[in-house]
């Protein structure tokens, strides 16, 4: 852990809101996203946030569950999180797919990503032979994954649908270790065989952030992201000007930022967000 100085934890004094990621960060769940503990000081540090009137959300790579779903469950962890808090990979596909006019979308995914995607007007396909859609959203689809649904992703495709996927991370955290994003693994088969572009609309995605401002009510540029992977917070925030905080408690570990490139490291790197908490906490 790098002790932050006096630039950095001034600019850390005029952040207006928070851009929290869950599962490393905040929680620990099975792969399932089921039975989630707190992680050490996230109680603490989300009541911090509260107390003090500071914006904040939960923007979540998974789409095993819906947003409201997603606070229930860090409700039922202990952390004081708002029923309205949590933003996921789909909350960020509705706002693209209503800019860019799609209004049918074949989804291998469940309820996490179909019912806030049908709650916005948007139709929702299931991958079957012969569907034919304006889009294709790759999520969490693990046990229901079968040959017949690829392929009928990649006719879609072929069809003229825009590929879409919640994440292109490897891993995630879990407390059984890390385990393989199945949207990264659908887009890798789905890309080789048509050739597509993917676009991510999760982190490390522009839209992503976006779309946490947007609900924050708070420009990018005055927000702080908090995540564990060196791949998605870190780079999201420095791509739209916020402040970069990571934290080693999920997927990276003390040498995983110390490791990118000077340009790219974390504004602050911490051992978890107590310390974060701490740092607001006396500043």
């Amino acid at each position: 852990m790098s002790e932050p100085g006096p630039a950095v934890l001034d600019r850390l004094r005029r952040v207006r809101g928070f851009v929290l990621d869950m599962d490393g960060t905040l929680v620990l769940g099975d792969r399932d996203n089921r039975g989630l503990r707190a992680l050490p000081g996230a109680v603490e540090f989300v009541r911090l946030l509260v107390e003090r009137d500071l914006r904040f959300c939960v923007f979540t790579n998974g789409t095993v569950k819906t947003p409201t779903q997603c606070a229930d469950a860090l409700q039922q962890a202990g952390l004081p999180v708002p029923d309205d808090a949590v933003l996921t990979p789909a909350t960020a596909a509705v706002e693209v797919f209503r800019r860019r006019g799609h209004r049918r979308v074949v989804v291998l995914g469940g309820k996490g990503v179909t019912e806030p995607l049908e709650a916005a007007g948007i139709e929702t396909l299931p991958p079957l032979p012969g569907t034919t859609a304006d889009a294709v959203f790759a999520g969490w689809y693990r046990q229901e994954l079968t040959f017949e649904a690829l392929e009928a992703a990649c006719f879609a495709v072929l069809e003229g649908a825009t590929f879409y996927s919640a994440s292109q991370s490897p891993f995630f955290a879990t407390a059984e270790g890390r385990t393989l994003g199945t949207s990264r693994a659908i887009s890798a088969v789905v890309r080789d065989i048509t050739g597509c572009r993917v676009t991510v609309v999760g982190k490390p995605s522009l839209q992503a952030l976006r779309a946490a401002a947007r609900h924050l009510g708070v420009p990018a540029a005055e927000l702080a992201v908090v995540g564990d992977d060196p791949e998605l917070e870190v780079p999201m925030a420095h791509e739209g000007g916020a402040v970069a905080v990571a934290v080693h408690t999920g997927i990276g570990h003390a040498e995983s930022f110390t490791d990118l490139p000077e340009d790219v490291r974390p504004h602050l790197d911490l051992t978890d967000v107590g310390v974060l908490g701490g740092l607001l906490a006396h500043g």
